[in-house]
């Protein structure tokens, strides 16, 4: 146990704990309540005075120490003074250099150390603002007319124009008043120019904003007049372009000249904008000269899509074709300013290079440049198809030219385009021999543009209903390129045809897996759900078409159409209501309103909608004869004659509509003009037997001595038709024997020489007499139609 005790080392070794007891008595701080000195010269200031230079000791001058008695020597620093708590011609030099650090005159021993002073307790209030000033006031002022004209913009922007010019509104008058009290407390000089600029041009364009095109152009002129305002001018800009809404096109190219003379010339672009605007004002006044030579010197120094595209509009307005030629270059050869596809193509297996690549794909500056490389596209397209057909002698030459050029340029691709929009140009021009062969020379392109030239001709073929054509090119469509949702939609079209939904559902799926925004494929879809009576999923496409194209006749139609097959009018009222806030003059959207109505019972609405089906359209039967009916039921016979009329004479074979004018006539009381109608429907239809029984009854009532002649006649007709019955059953039963027998001809249908084949109601067999052949010879010539 005691071999692990280790002992201590002897005195000659040096010691770990030598020096701690070493005392300087520079710090000796115990006796200082005694000192006298120091405690004079910590009540006065005597001791902050420095000494005189002639009483500073030299740095050789013996520093003695206190000795252990606690008596007290002069200690001077390196500089000559003396230093800190030392006493010096007894006064002693007060400990002011420790005071930073929380030590003060007033210490005494004892006391806690406290450096932050939180022994003090908290720090007095701060001394309140005067609101009351006037500077305050002018500044509180500044600050709520620029939050007004914040909110007044915020407004603009999300779309609440009223509430963004009461904001203005309410900022120019607090500005007013901000001026005024500027004016009462300083000069002039100290007006916030800026921010009266920035009031009052806000109020201005919220006033252009409103439409309120007077005020907003008097709110400009107080900016424009007042010399104060630098580069006021340049706002005759906007003054200008509230003449062009205004369609004062005279005064709009006046102010936007006047802009353009205010404008420095190191302003390029906007300079470029202004002219820009002076070629469309041109253009609206008809003065196509004048704006070529603006959109000229555009093109001369800086040109862009928008000016080639209306300087190729001026020369086809004058029709010169050889400027219209050298404009489509110009056009051509505008600078796009985007980055290709190739810089998207990863060069490398990097995956930290590949998620960039992804990541930068859809970001919005990309989307920007998929937007300017579309819209080059449709001014391209849309020139060509504009200038081909008269640049030559023919559209084809023309559009011939238009490829060639296209193809020496970077939009290459656009070559394919043009070639289908020569294929539908024919179209148009129902020369579909030709359009037939253009499409077919894209067979042996690359996929797209086959895929596409397929996909035409498939609809072609399927509007002239030559599905195996359509079918045919449907396929090779598909097969170009799986992910064409136009082909898919094709596709899914000839299958439909043949009957085959449920397959036509599939390829319409596809089509919309691979474009949701397919409206076609995806209307066609719920009319194939329709057809498998599958109605709550036809009525879900055709809902989720409705959030995309809104205001589609079709597709409110299709919404109320289910609705009424799943037996719910209200709704199918509901969306036909909305129906015709989109097609008000549909008579056939009128005419099912009515309907509604009429079979829930509302016989007013009922007879609103058929009045306005029938005004829109005053040839459909079913409406008429509703109406007709309608005012015979509400005893208005004569308001009923004019409908069945008009029936009368959309249908001048059928004998109904002449015999309800004549029951309206001798409903109201009109016997005379009942009669009259009965004899001419008579003359015109003399089998009748409605009609020569009227005319007997009428005869009778009235006391004519015709009532015997059309008795007569009425017998004969009776009798004749009971001959027709038994001639009709005769052919039937001897039908029925030579199926049984199994006669070759059994299949052919069986027509009475007198008349149509229709059912009758049976009547009972007699024996033929002589009086039945009598009646066939007096009658024969009179009765059976030639």
């Amino acid at each position: 146990m005691m071999q692990n005790v280790h002992l201590a080392p002897e005195a000659d070794e040096d010691d770990l704990y030598s020096g701690y007891n070493d005392y300087n008595p520079t710090f000796d701080t115990e006796d200082l309540e005694n000192d006298v000195a120091f405690q004079q010269a910590a009540r006065t200031s005597h001791g902050r005075r420095p000494p005189l230079t002639a009483k500073i000791p030299g740095t050789s001058a013996s520093r003695p120490l206190a000795t252990g008695s606690g008596s007290k020597a002069g200690l001077t620093s390196s500089m000559g003074r003396p230093m800190t708590g030392t006493i010096q011609d007894g006064v002693a030099r007060p400990m002011t250099a420790v005071q930073a650090a929380g030590y003060t005159k007033a210490a005494m021993r004892g006391s806690s150390f406290d450096p932050l002073g939180q022994a003090r307790g908290p720090a007095p209030p701060l001394e309140m603002k005067n609101s009351d000033s006037s500077e305050e006031k002018i500044r509180q002022l500044e600050k709520k007319v620029n939050e007004l004209v914040e909110e007044s913009c915020i407004a603009n922007s999300c779309g609440d124009l009223k509430l963004a010019l009461e904001k203005a509104k309410e900022a120019g008058r607090k500005e007013r008043l901000l001026v005024r009290q500027h004016e009462q407390v300083a000069t002039p000089e100290n007006i916030n120019l800026d921010l009266t600029y920035s009031v009052l041009f806000n109020l201005a364009s919220q006033y252009a904003a409103n439409e309120m095109y007077a005020e907003a152009l008097n709110t400009y002129q107080v900016i424009v007049k007042n010399k104060m305002f630098n580069n006021g001018g340049r706002l005759k800009v906007n003054m200008g372009n509230i003449y062009f809404k205004q369609r004062n096109y005279s005064k709009a190219v006046k102010f936007y000249r006047m802009a353009l003379d205010q404008i420095p010339s190191t302003h390029k672009e906007m300079r470029i904008k202004i002219m820009e605007n002076i070629g469309i004002a041109f253009i609206k006044t008809g003065q196509y000269f004048d704006a070529i030579s603006s959109f000229e010197y555009i093109m001369s120094m800086s040109p862009n899509l928008k000016a080639g595209f209306n300087l190729i509009l001026c020369y086809f307005a004058v029709g010169n074709g050889e400027q219209m030629k050298t404009a489509f270059q110009k056009l051509i050869a505008v600078p796009l300013e985007v980055d290709y596809d190739d810089k998207y193509i990863s060069a490398n297996d990097d995956a930290h290079t590949n998620l960039l690549i992804e990541a930068i794909k859809n970001d919005s500056l990309r989307q920007i440049e998929r937007e300017r490389k579309s819209m080059a596209e449709e001014y391209i397209m849309t020139a060509a198809k504009l200038i081909a057909p008269v640049i030559e002698t023919s559209f084809a030459v023309g559009y011939d030219w238009c490829v060639e050029v296209v193809k020496a340029s970077h939009y290459v691709e656009l070559a394919n385009d043009l070639e289908i929009n020569k294929a539908t140009t024919y179209l148009r021009q129902q020369d579909f021999n030709q359009a037939l062969e253009t499409l077919k020379m894209f067979e042996k392109k690359d996929s797209r543009v086959k895929s596409a030239a397929a996909t035409n001709l498939s609809f072609l073929y399927y509007l002239e209903n030559e599905l195996a054509q359509a079918t045919k090119y449907a396929d090779l469509a598909v097969n170009s390129d799986r992910y064409n949702p136009a082909a898919l939609t094709n596709k899914g079209n000839t299958v439909f045809a043949n009957g085959d939904y449920e397959k036509a559902a599939e390829f319409y799926k596809e089509a919309l897996r691979n474009d949701s925004s397919c409206t076609e494929a995806l209307y066609n879809l719920g009319l194939t759900y329709k057809k498998l009576n599958r109605i709550d999923q036809a009525l879900d496409c055709f809902l989720k078409l409705h959030a995309i194209l809104q205001n589609s006749a079709q597709v409110l139609h299709q919404i109320a159409n289910i609705y009424e097959i799943m037996e719910d009018p209200n709704q199918a009222v509901e969306w036909l209501l909305q129906l015709i806030s989109v097609v008000p003059t549909d008579p056939h959207v009128l005419s099912k309103l009515g309907k509604l109505y009429d079979n829930e019972g509302d016989k007013s609405q009922a007879f609103h909608y058929y009045c306005e089906s029938y005004r829109y359209f005053p040839s459909n039967i079913e409406v008429i004869e509703w109406l007709g009916a309608y005012y015979i039921d509400t005893q208005f016979c004569e308001k009923a004659i004019e409908y069945f009329e008009r029936a009368a004479l959309i249908l001048p074979t059928q004998v109904k509509w002449p015999l309800m004018v004549a029951s309206c006539y001798r409903r109201s009381g009109n016997y005379q003009k009942a009669l009259e109608k009965y004899k001419v429907i008579h003359k015109k239809f003399p089998e009748n037997i409605e009609c020569l029984r009227f005319l007997v009854r009428l005869c009778k009532d009235m006391g004519m001595t015709e009532v015997q002649e059309y008795q007569t006649k009425l017998k004969k007709v009776e009798k004749l038709k009971e001959i027709r019955e038994q001639r009709i059953k005769s052919g039937r039963d001897g039908s029925a024997r030579s199926r049984r027998e199994g006669n070759a001809g059994s299949n052919a249908s069986y027509v009475d020489p007198l008349g149509p084949t229709v059912e009758r109601p049976k009547t009972a067999a007699r024996k033929r007499t002589e009086e039945d052949d009598f009646a066939d010879e007096e009658l024969g010539e009179d009765l059976l139609p030639e």
